[in-house]
């Protein structure tokens, strides 16, 4: 057989995890995320909670890509064993103009990608920036990290990540 008519191979490992990534997006929590996202008319494919986000990662149905600045990660915390692609750095937060290439070289645009900023509202904004560059299955962790602010102006006393008591880890 010559070299023209040889079949090309797909790595099975690569089929495999193309299948198990479509069986993620149909997961019940994405598809009822995904219903309440098109009743809002949001650009993107929904909102999850903490809990249902840990539970799709720790189960390795989705990725956990962390939004915050790489000082919000060490000096706050950070869910361990996740990607890390900031939307905006530096102390003013200055949109990162690379945020969707970065997020392209770490993730397939096929895969359930679960984005998380402080509060949720960073990461809406990357979800939708996701969106509109192909991202088939991105979605917001809803409360953030740290949850909004109290009105104490304190955060972290009623909701986000760290709250409802889910792993993560401070450097």
């Amino acid at each position: 057989m010559s070299a023209a008519q040889e079949i090309p191979a797909f790595p099975l490992a690569a089929t495999e995890a193309a299948a198990q990534q479509a069986a993620a997006a149909q997961h019940p929590v994405l598809v009822a995320a995904r219903a309440k996202a098109a009743s809002a008319d949001l650009p993107y494919a929904g909102g999850i909670s903490p809990h249902d986000a840990w539970d799709l990662v720790a189960a390795d149905e989705a990725v956990l890509v962390d939004v915050r600045t790489a000082e919000e990660r060490k000096f706050v915390g950070h869910v361990p064993d996740t990607l890390h692609v900031a939307w905006a750095t530096g102390t003013s937060l200055t949109r990162n103009p690379r945020f969707v290439r970065e997020l392209e070289q770490k993730v397939r645009k096929d895969q359930v990608v679960l984005l998380l900023c402080r509060s949720g509202k960073r990461s809406a904004l990357a979800a939708e920036a996701a969106a509109k560059a192909g991202f088939a299955h991105v979605f917001n962790i809803l409360e953030g990290f740290e949850g909004e602010i109290d009105a104490d102006q304190h955060r972290g006393s009623r909701d986000g990540w760290r709250y409802r008591g889910l792993p993560w880890v401070q450097d």
